[in-house]
C-alpha cells in the first residue's frame, strides 16, 4: 500500500509543479504573445483551460490510484499510462523536459503497488 501513497503523492506534486511553473514560464510568455493563433482569444482560454485540467486529471490520477477498492486493473492501467507518458516524454525532448522523472516514477510506483 506504501507504493500506492508514493505514487500518489509523486502524482499530486507532479500536478502542482506542472500547474505552478507551468504558468509561470510557458503560460504567462505565450498569453502576451498576439501573433498567430495566440492572437485568438477563445485560442487563449482554451490553452490555458487544457493546461489545469491535465494538472486536475493528474489529481483524479492520484486519488484514483489510493481509493478503496479501485480495481487492480484500473491501478496497472493508470501506472501504465503515467510511465509510457514519461517515456515518451524522455525519448521526445531528448531528456530535457524536467518533468519525465516524475512522470515515470509516479507509473512505475504504481504499478509496483498494483502488483505488491
Amino acid at each position: 500500500m506504501i507504493w500506492l501513497w508514493l505514487s500518489a503523492a509523486f502524482m499530486a506534486s507532479t500536478a502542482a509543479v506542472h500547474g505552478f511553473l507551468g504558468e509561470r514560464r510557458l503560460i504567462r510568455p505565450l498569453m502576451t504573445r498576439d501573433q498567430g493563433v495566440m492572437g485568438i482569444d477563445l485560442a487563449r482560454r482554451v490553452f490555458r483551460l487544457a493546461w489545469y485540467a491535465l494538472s486536475v486529471l493528474m489529481l483524479v490520477s492520484a486519488a484514483a490510484v489510493v481509493w478503496p477498492g479501485t480495481p487492480r486493473d484500473l491501478i496497472l492501467l493508470i501506472g501504465a499510462a503515467w510511465t509510457a507518458t514519461g517515456l515518451f516524454d524522455a525519448v521526445y525532448t531528448r531528456g530535457k523536459h524536467i518533468g519525465w522523472p516524475f512522470l515515470t516514477a509516479s507509473g512505475i510506483l504504481a504499478v509496483i503497488g498494483a502488483l505488491a
